[in-house]
């Protein structure tokens, strides 16, 4: 990377957080379904989070400060992203489905095996929309860790054009953050069982999806 492109890169991690913290404080949060993650955390349980690659906007900085893992492209929008989320506290780890990920794996297996906590992307960088990779389930078999899904909605938003229907809200938003309930994956599951059990996890986080986008609107109808 020459020095320019280093540069440049710098200046849009500082840019990009400095408007992203005003974006993200403007909008007032409502937390559900924490009880049982926080349940599962004081025994020190493992925990990978599921987020879809369209419902990463909140992610950011809504896990900051936490020590948690993320598992990033080594791509140049990942590259943004840590840029952008530096001296939040994440521990990072490179590689992805269309990338070497021999090394982050080794790195994230131990990182959980000492109780760590780890976000996880499973239709991402490129999807397809909403189709869950199993590498998250086989993680968890590794390690012990439970699947805890997450998602996001607010009251003013617009889905974008793109391949994962980015959600984008708008500052001064009310916001909703929702924890599925944590997923244990059984051990010694054979490989029909396993591509079973990927189906009712991708069909549980697009449900997810579903409650949290239509949370304002029930809300105002009560």
């Amino acid at each position: 990377m020459s020095a320019w492109e280093e540069l440049r890169l710098n200046a849009v991690g500082i840019l990009g957080r400095i408007l992203l913290r005003f974006w993200w404080v403007s909008c007032p949060l409502k937390i559900l379904g924490e009880e049982e993650y926080l349940r599962s955390r004081k025994s020190k349980k493992p925990v990978i989070f599921l987020v879809w690659h369209g419902r990463l906007l909140l992610v950011p900085w809504f896990f900051r400060g936490r020590g948690v893992g993320a598992l990033i492209s080594p791509s140049r929008d990942g590259e943004i992203l840590i840029r952008i989320g530096a001296n939040w506290g994440y521990k990072i780890f490179r590689g992805s489905s269309s990338h070497s990920i021999v090394r982050a794996w080794v790195e994230m297996k131990k990182d959980l095996e000492n109780g760590g906590e780890l976000i996880i992307v499973p239709d991402g960088p490129r999807g397809p929309y909403h189709n869950l990779k199993a590498g998250c389930l086989k993680l968890a078999r590794e390690t012990g860790a439970l699947l805890v899904p997450f998602s996001f909605s607010a009251s003013k938003k617009k889905f974008l054009k793109s391949w994962d229907r980015f959600l984008f809200y708008y500052p001064f938003s009310k916001v909703v953050a929702i924890y599925g309930n944590p997923i244990a994956v059984d051990p010694g599951m054979d490989e029909e069982q396993t591509e079973k059990e990927r189906a009712r996890i991708e069909h549980v986080l697009i449900e997810l999806d579903a409650e949290a986008d239509s949370y304002f609107s029930r809300e105002a109808a009560e």
